[in-house]
């Protein structure tokens, strides 16, 4: 990603946790992580994140949305007999379209990026509204059209571990 579009994206995401009321430090604000999973199409495919703790044992992150934008088809795998991430997400602002494993939804909100999109069991969250995910789950979640700020709880995170459907995911950002 380009270092000018970084830029941009990590203005527009300190907006979105000003219209959510969520107040971050300069430290977490310096600290904003924006993944554009190595797509180079940041404003369809992409996740802006605030990770406050990440522990032996547990998480706690704040992300962004943007308008009708979406992070993609993943699961956190058990490894060596660690169970993967365990995750709560509650919506604070907007609205989030979750899609896990299970039957799918009949009437499905969202349009998925790519076919590397498998998973339509839709969750729908707004504001004060929260879903679980365990591990070793498919699942990939959109905002609506006022984008979305969530809060994700969960136990350890290792992003460098994620499992994506779509071949091409760099999970870890680089910015040029």
């Amino acid at each position: 990603m380009k270092k000018d579009v970084y830029l941009n994206v990590r203005k527009k995401t300190l907006d979105y946790f000003k219209k959510a009321n969520i107040i971050l430090t300069e430290e977490e604000a310096n600290n904003l992580e924006v993944a554009d999973f190595g797509l180079n199409n940041i404003e369809k495919v992409g996740l802006q994140i605030v990770t406050y703790i990440n522990t032996e044992r547990v998480c706690s992150k704040e992300m962004v949305l943007f308008p009708n934008q979406t992070c993609p088809e993943h699961k956190h795998p058990t490894i060596n007999n660690v169970a993967g991430k365990e995750e709560t997400f509650r919506c604070r602002y907007g609205k989030v379209y979750l899609y896990v494993s299970g039957e799918k939804s009949k009437n499905i909100e969202c349009v998925a990026p790519n076919e590397f999109y498998t998973v339509f069991h839709q969750i729908v969250l707004n504001p004060g509204e929260q879903y679980t995910i365990y591990p070793d789950t498919l699942h990939w979640f959109q905002a609506g059209n006022q984008g979305a700020v969530i809060s994700e709880f969960s136990t350890s995170s290792h992003d460098d571990t994620d499992i994506f459907s779509d071949p091409n995911i760099d999970r870890i950002p680089k910015i040029d």
